[in-house]
């Protein structure tokens, strides 16, 4: 390495440290749980049958062993031992589940040492998002402070940006934080649409040849995977190619394809490609969906919608578009979940996840509706139905208390529990937050001395 090549390095790692430092929590993990722990007295929102107005619930190995009505019953001799919580005045919620989020991958927008949401690459779909996730990023406590527990990780970038993960919100490693490190390939459905605006550099009908190219390009590669798939079936000893390899679970149906489109043009034709190809989808972004709500119901594609504040992307849209395009798909029987706008070109504000279902119930979605576009409606969706979103015996013991409405700003979460872990519910904000009040507290005790 000459001197000219060591002063530049030298110069770049102090900001690679740098960035690196700005992604760092350092709250300590949750240890496994130790002993059972008994919540009683507390008003239970089930979510999949029900409000409980007083009953208690039972957590075992970091599952919920019981749930019940009314006073603690007699548990046995058992759990004597049991770790008991008075939850009295307090309401009892799953976690909330954020499913579009690049929470782990993205820290600080401007900052491209702290981005790792996009690989190399048009097609690729051996990449996990889960590989990629900082288990100390600053941004998961701070969403885990408002109720989110759990995050659907999306990669993004090219046409087949990876496989989406399920991520539980703590954990040293990201093996710890994983749920689910497959849950499905992402694929982004290019525009259907030409532009002429003036900021748009390429002719339309350049536009148009780029948007064939891609289609053209995502059915050649579908091709080859299942060509390479008969030819494994029918000779073991074929080369393992890891790209056509990791389509096996889209191809079988055992995964779905997330798919990225927002533009009525782009949900139809995703949706009638996908139908054709034999290929199970589900919409990301949905903006346009209420509009081709009868096909989607038909082929039962669910919509992740990405979130509720957007302003109109059209002249003659109403107002209110973004705000009423749950209780839409909610009326038109369609399948859906509701959040954030989770994209690369911004730093994750999953923590407001509360307050977009909050902006549709204002705007004619039921209450119980919206609770459940952010706990049981993702599970379900992202395949996790059967161990998060809902308090049923059996499933992950990942939930909350709160004081009040978690789609209320004024409500504080009393306690987080993922698999039955004590969530530290510390972070930078609250640390910041006790620093400056006690900063102005000694400003006012010295004038009045």
């Amino acid at each position: 390495m000459n001197t000219k090549t060591r002063r530049r390095v030298a110069l770049a790692l102090p900001l690679c440290i740098g960035a690196a430092s700005m992604a760092q929590d350092l709250m300590i993990k949750a240890p496994e749980q130790s002993r059972p722990i008994v919540i009683e007295n507390a008003e239970i929102h089930t979510v999949s049958h029900g409000d409980i107005p007083r009953g208690g619930l039972l957590i075992v190995d970091g599952a919920i062993d019981r749930v019940w009505k009314g006073a603690t019953p007699d548990l046995g001799a058992a759990y004597a031992s049991a770790e008991r919580i008075d939850a009295s005045g307090l309401r009892c919620y799953p976690g909330l589940i954020g499913a579009n989020t690049t929470t782990g991958l993205v820290e600080i927008s401007a900052v491209r040492a702290t981005l790792d949401y996009d690989e190399v690459g048009e097609m690729t779909p051996e990449v996990r998002a889960a590989v990629s996730v900082n288990p100390d990023s600053t941004i998961i406590p701070v969403t885990r402070l408002n109720g989110v527990l759990t995050v659907g990780v999306l990669p993004t970038g090219g046409v087949i940006p990876g496989r989406a993960s399920l991520m539980r919100l703590d954990g040293w490693t990201w093996e710890d934080m994983t749920v689910e490190d497959d849950m499905g390939l992402m694929i982004n459905w290019p525009s259907m649409r030409t532009s002429n605006s003036p900021w748009v550099r390429i002719s339309e009908e350049e536009q148009r040849k780029n948007t064939r190219e891609r289609l053209d390009k995502l059915d050649e590669f579908f091709a080859q995977a299942r060509a390479y798939a008969a030819a494994r079936q029918a000779d073991p000893s074929i080369e393992t190619d890891i790209r056509l390899e990791s389509m096996a679970g889209v191809l079988s149906g055992a995964k779905p394809a997330l798919i990225s489109a927002n533009e009525l043009e782009q949900i139809e034709a995703a949706a009638l490609w996908a139908e054709a190809n034999d290929i199970r989808a589900i919409i990301v972004g949905g903006r346009d969906s209420w509009l081709c709500a009868d096909l989607l119901k038909r082929l039962d594609i669910p919509v992740i919608i990405t979130g509720t504040h957007h302003v109109p992307r059209r002249r003659d849209s109403a107002f209110d578009e973004a705000y009423t395009l749950p209780v839409k798909l909610e009326r038109a029987g369609v399948r859906w979940c509701l959040a954030t706008d989770g994209g690369p070109f911004q730093t994750p504000h999953e923590r407001n996840l509360p307050y977009h279902a909050a902006t549709a119930v204002a705007y004619g979605l039921d209450h119980d509706a919206a609770i459940r576009a952010i706990t049981l409606a993702p599970a379900e969706i992202l395949g996790a139905g059967d161990r998060l979103g809902s308090i049923d015996a059996g499933k992950s013991a990942t939930l909350l208390l709160t004081d009040g409405d978690p789609l209320e700003e004024t409500s504080t979460i009393a306690l987080a529990l993922i698999d039955g872990r004590r969530i530290d519910l510390e972070s930078k904000q609250t640390i910041l937050n006790e620093k400056y009040r006690e900063k102005y507290d000694q400003l006012r005790r010295q004038r009045t001395r």
